[in-house]
């Protein structure tokens, strides 16, 4: 028997249907010779620090640290235990194996964790899906791979799930164990990808609340010839300007606009036109659909991983979402004759869309040499039913589309016309677009008039100027503007700094050695990244923004620079790449791990801290200091030497008579 094992039951049932194995079992479907089954995500999870030792047991203790396994245990999820008995039976009886869950460093992990598990010996293929339509399965069916091309994506996956778990259970453990002592209640959790995550927002903030704004000064004239008004705007010289070449003088501007009202008219010294061209936009990785979906409708990065994943896995109108490239390969050019007869199919109003498109155009999406493990967010050959998507689907579904169809339109062109002005012995320059061919540009129009995204230079037009001529001046002013801060994060823009973090990298020798894909967390894992942060308190959501909290800032401010540098962060996020294309070992991998985990906690354990925590009442029993815990009946206050001492309060709480009363009790 072949056995198929998938990541979910739904895509288990996609599979199924075109294998004909149609005979419902208990967890599995079965046909002729084969079987088809499940997981529910990962049915297996790393073993807690305990399973190595009981002195990592309750209560936490900083000098048992670190705990660094040498043979790493796993453990089957309590919730999981039925269907992955129902797998082990199965795999008992199976021939050959087909891992088919999705395409990633995290689906072959969750497959190849249960055969490690199970101890299975026997053959392993791999089925590499970018879409659950009949068509793209059929495919992938027919193009089924080794299952040792796959396997360093396995180990990839182990390092990182091995490397997380080892500063987590650390670090966490050692800093929380430390603002224990502080009286401090909650965890204090610290992550490798959470923490340098979460002080990009924490920087951000600090930046923002200590921006100065300082006044800076434009000049902009307005000019009229062949009796067509036009504004140009005045460049002023070095010595009066900032670093950013803002004027900060405010007597020099109007200076210059006395000077310029005096002269009454300025002079073309030079006019030149280029022909300008613009390229579309490419297909969607998750990355950018997340940070294009917060932009216009505030969207959650989870949220839209969840719509994303709806759009492949329910509705099957999309490919695979969990994708880091935004390029197609050239072969999928033949498919797009049976990609817009199913978009029509879908959207009948999309039909006169579709014959303004030209099949034959080639734009740079096409390019074999970009792809990596998956290809760009684009509808897939089969019809989908929008009325069964919700709003929020139907929106990001079609803005998919949008982005797919744009590649068979041609580029952008503009003439785009520069003009430098004297006026009074001052420089002064316009300029102004003449659209020539709205190429892919026409599918936007809508959203750019929406969004008001449109910049005034993109609209303005000049009259035809030659060199030598003369311009009347028709007004000149002075616009006082200040500096700005920075916005705060939204969900988008911190998707964006994590996928870029060689950015806020200062060090030129790191900045170099990163790739232009290395970053904080994957495609996959960054959603999650910002939902644990929110969840544990770390951030607060205020409208679109992300904000830190006030125990964030302080985490900050005590953990050491390695541990929330970005990147750092992000050249153990290119290791484990490396792992999975076979430059690196995962042994050496984790030898380094281990290494500058011990050095983390080593340096930690000295460390003396201070956070803001409310007063606490001193402990009933000794008279020490207590910190707020949380019990089945909840919070209450308890001794820091528990459990030497049990001294215990609980809350005021409301008698019947709506009376507070309070409790004091020793255990």
């Amino acid at each position: 028997m072949k056995l198929f094992l998938c990541e979910k039951p739904s895509q288990g049932r996609d599979i199924a249907a075109v294998l004909g194995a149609v005979e419902k079992k208990n967890g599995y479907l079965s046909g002729a010779g084969v079987a088809v089954t499940w997981g529910f995500g990962h049915l297996l999870e790393q073993a807690s620090p305990e399973s190595y030792g009981e002195q990592f047991g309750n209560p936490w203790r900083t000098e048992v640290l670190p705990v660094l396994p040498t043979h790493w245990q796993m453990q089957v999820k309590p919730e999981s235990r039925a269907q992955f008995e129902v797998i082990k039976k199965l795999l008992h009886s199976a021939d050959s194996v087909v891992i088919a869950t999705d395409a990633d460093r995290e689906g072959e992990v969750i497959a190849r964790e249960i055969l490690e598990y199970c101890d299975y010996r026997g053959g392993v293929e791999r089925l590499w899906l970018s879409a659950l339509d009949d068509a793209s399965v059929r495919a992938a069916l027919n193009a089924i791979k080794p299952g040792s091309v796959t396997y360093p994506y396995y180990l990839a996956g182990l390092g990182r799930s091995r490397a997380d778990w080892q500063i987590g259970m650390n670090l966490t453990r050692l800093y929380t164990v430390k603002a224990r002592e502080c009286g401090y209640g909650d965890v204090l959790s610290v992550g490798r990808v959470q923490s340098p995550t979460l002080n990009l927002i924490v920087e951000r903030d600090r930046e923002i609340a200590g921006f100065v704004p300082k006044p800076f000064f434009i000049v902009t004239l307005a000019l009229t010839a062949s009796g067509q008004l036009f504004q140009a705007q005045w460049v002023p010289a070095e010595s009066y300007c900032d670093n950013e070449k803002r004027c900060i003088h405010e007597s020099i501007a109007r200076q210059v606009v006395l000077l310029c009202q005096q002269t009454g008219v300025a002079s073309v010294m030079e006019v030149e036109t280029k022909r300008e061209t613009v390229s579309a936009p490419l297909p969607f990785d998750l990355g950018s659909l997340q940070q294009q979906c917060s932009k216009r409708w505030g969207f959650g990065a989870q949220q839209v991983l969840d719509i994303a994943q709806a759009l492949y896995e329910t509705h099957k109108a999309t490919t695979y979402p969990r994708t880091d490239c935004g390029f197609l390969p050239t072969s999928m050019l033949a498919e797009a004759p049976v990609v817009f007869s199913a978009l029509e199919k879908s959207d009948p109003g999309v039909s006169v869309l579709l014959g303004r498109l030209q099949p034959g155009y080639v734009s740079r999406a096409w390019n074999d040499k970009k792809i990596t493990a998956h290809h760009g967010i684009i509808p897939t050959k089969q019809p989908c039913d929008l009325s069964k998507m919700s709003d929020a689907e139907r929106q990001v579904y079609q803005l998919i589309r949008q982005h797919y169809l744009a590649q068979f339109l041609p580029v952008h062109e503009l003439d785009a016309t520069r003009v430098s002005l004297n006026c009074g012995g001052q420089l002064f320059k316009a300029r102004g677009n003449v659209v020539v061919v709205p190429g892919w540009k026409a599918l936007f129009e809508k959203e750019r008039e929406d969004d008001n995204q449109q910049d005034e230079s993109d609209k303005a037009t000049l009259p035809a100027l030659r060199q030598g001529e003369h311009c009347q001046v028709a007004g000149a002013e002075v616009k006082s503007l200040q500096t700005k801060p920075p916005e705060h994060f939204t969900e988008g823009t911190l998707i964006a700094a994590m996928k870029n973090a060689a950015q806020f990298v200062t060090d030129p020798r790191l900045k170099k050695i990163l790739k232009e894909n290395a970053g904080l967390g994957t495609e996959a894992t960054r959603a999650g990244v910002i939902e644990t942060l929110l969840a544990r308190g770390f951030i607060v959501k205020k409208g679109k923004s992300l904000r830190a909290t006030v125990v964030a800032g302080e985490l900050m401010d005590l953990l050491p620079l390695p541990l929330k540098d970005p990147g750092m962060t992000a050249l153990w996020e290119q290791a484990l790449d490396d792992i999975a294309e076979g430059k690196m070992s995962l042994d050496d991998f984790m030898a380094k791990q281990s290494s500058w985990t011990t050095q983390l906690v080593d340096k930690g354990r000295q460390q003396a801290i201070r956070l803001t925590v409310a007063p606490s009442p001193p402990c009933p029993v000794c008279g020490g200091t207590t910190r707020q815990r949380k019990g089945k009946s909840g919070p209450f206050w308890g001794c820091l030497r528990y459990p030497e001492c049990t001294g215990v309060i609980t809350p005021p709480r409301q008698n019947t008579r709506g009376r507070a009363s309070a409790k004091k009790k020793v255990r």
